[in-house]
């Protein structure tokens, strides 16, 4: 059993009851796994070596410890710096004690959610789980939610955080723009008079094309706006103004990016070879959205079935060296693996 549980913690669950008490397998298993402790003798939960390996394998081990470790404060604090949130099994003397509370929240900003009351209104150690993991504001007080350092260290850490601030510092500048800067689609909880704010919205773009569905109507028709969006993201030229919709620069930039974005150009642009071919290099399956004049060519049929192939780019790319070779035995053992995939076409495609 020894061997079995070396090589599988878990296997102790399957142990003769015997074998749930002998100490040396226990401590064997939960070094392997653990969560092993789950299946150990009641005596062997309350051995604290036992219980001591097993959390500094795996914090949340703490939930299968005898009650008298999850008062351990060394216990406790082993456990939640491998696992911060281990934090809910422990005792509720220890989810008062800073010192740990600190420790568990330096390691999982959202251990915070199973500190004492005091501690999501105590300043160092709500900034200490918010440099962690900045949508742990979540757990802070209603107070703490209001202080603009500990708001825009949470939303630098996850933008995603502006969701939890006031609404005072939703409107506020500084605090949007750098939530929007680390995830662009922070901009949604953004307030609508800074969302008009042409600098904090291409702050977003740059970083989430598809921010820009947030944005205004107004500045879905700033020419400056759009282009980075659909730079970041083609796809973003979904939620652009029409009339940048059939700007040809935009439409190209959206194309080369994400070949798929030929669906959003204006329906004029869907004749343009230029910008067909451009979508269809990036994807070939974008020429089913080609206005049906280009769908018929011959030429971008077969570029499409290159570009839509299962092959995977550094595969093409490395057929194409081996078929430029000028050994023409490389070459014809290519040519036959491209025969036998069904990609014949290849062979004769244009790059």
């Amino acid at each position: 059993m020894l061997a079995a549980v070396q090589q599988n913690g878990d296997a102790l669950r399957c142990a003769a009851e015997a074998l749930k008490a002998d100490r040396a397998i226990v401590f064997a298993a939960v070094q392997q796994n653990a969560g092993a402790l789950v299946h150990a003798a009641v005596a062997l939960k309350a051995d604290r070596d036992i219980v001591l390996a097993a959390v500094q394998q795996y914090g949340h081990a703490l939930a299968f410890a005898a009650p008298e470790f999850k008062a351990d404060r060394a216990i406790v604090r082993a456990a939640v710096q491998k696992k911060g949130r281990a934090l809910r099994f422990a005792a509720p003397a220890l989810k008062a004690d800073r010192e740990v509370v600190l420790n568990a929240v330096w390691q999982d900003g959202h251990a915070l959610e199973f500190a004492a009351p005091e501690f999501k209104a105590d300043r160092t150690i709500v900034l200490a789980a918010v440099q962690q993991d900045g949508t742990a504001l979540l757990h802070a007080s209603g107070e703490l939610k209001t202080d603009a350092t500990i708001v825009l260290a949470a939303v630098r850490s996850a933008g995603w955080a502006l969701c939890h601030a006031s609404k005072e510092l939703k409107a506020d500048a500084t605090v949007v723009a750098a939530a929007v800067r680390q995830d662009g689609y922070a901009l949604q909880h953004a307030s609508r008079a800074v969302i008009g704010d042409a600098t904090i919205v291409l702050a977003a773009v740059l970083h989430n094309g598809f921010a820009l569905f947030y944005a205004p109507d107004a500045l879905k028709a700033d020419r400056a706006i759009v282009l980075a969006a659909v730079q970041q993201h083609g796809g973003a030229l979904k939620y652009a103004a029409d009339a940048l919709k059939a700007d040809r620069a935009i439409a190209l930039a959206a194309v080369q990016k994400h070949g798929d974005a030929l669906q959003f150009v204006a329906p004029t642009l869907k004749y343009d070879a230029t910008i067909v071919t451009a979508a269809v290099r990036e994807n070939g399956r974008a020429l089913r959205f080609a206005a049906s004049a280009l769908r018929d060519d011959e030429w971008l049929k077969l570029l499409a079935r290159r570009r839509s192939s299962w092959l995977p780019a550094r595969a093409h790319a490395f057929l194409k060296l081996a078929r430029d070779q000028s050994d023409a035995a490389v070459q014809s053992q290519v040519d036959l693996f491209l025969i036998k995939s069904d990609l014949a076409d290849w062979i004769s495609a244009k790059c």
